[in-house]
């Protein structure tokens, strides 16, 4: 029996350790990378997603290299998140009106189709591009002026419509 107990505890214990280790997409591109905070987002009731927010050695610093991981509670469509995306960012100020269309046009052409439990990881890098992951794939990168900052300030930026999950996200991303 009690074999049976630390049998299951290690498993547990495991699959919690698991849970919180960066995946490889991340890990490449975050040096020590740890979970700084992670969320919940729900709309009208409905759970959307929920983020997890991964650092670096040198914390929550804009021009450090950091992600931000969303697993998809449910179905939706690539097009209707890089418009929620879109109608975000104008809400936060992030962009141009112009800018704003062709980043719309351009998370189009990268955001799938999400399923229950599929997640997009949004890897940031110095010099403004982020790079897309779906599950750890690779879905491309956008690399325009200013869409690195309008992007992320959809949770990070104090004008967020949701600030109770920024403020669980930045929890602890202060520099270790």
């Amino acid at each position: 029996m009690a074999r049976r107990f630390q049998a299951a505890l290690m498993a547990a214990l495991l699959a919690f350790g698991a849970a919180h280790a960066a995946m490889p997409n991340i890990a490449a591109d975050v040096p020590g990378a740890r979970v700084a905070g992670q969320g919940g987002f729900t709309w009208f009731g409905m759970k959307i997603y929920d983020a997890r927010l991964w650092v670096g050695d040198a914390g929550y610093v804009p021009d450090a290299p950091f992600a931000l991981e969303l697993r998809y509670a449910r179905t939706l469509s690539g097009a209707r998140i890089a418009e929620a995306s879109a109608g975000q960012m104008e809400k936060t100020g992030g962009g141009t009106p112009a800018q704003r269309a062709a980043w719309l046009n351009q998370m189009r052409a990268i955001f799938p189709d999400v399923k229950e439990g599929s997640s997009i990881t949004g890897v940031f890098l110095p010099g403004g591009a982020v790079r897309f992951h779906l599950d750890g794939a690779d879905l491309g990168t956008i690399a325009e002026p200013g869409f690195a900052q309008a992007f992320a300030g959809i949770w990070l930026s104090p004008r967020t419509t949701a600030p109770r999950l920024r403020e669980a996200l930045l929890k602890e991303a202060a520099r270790r």
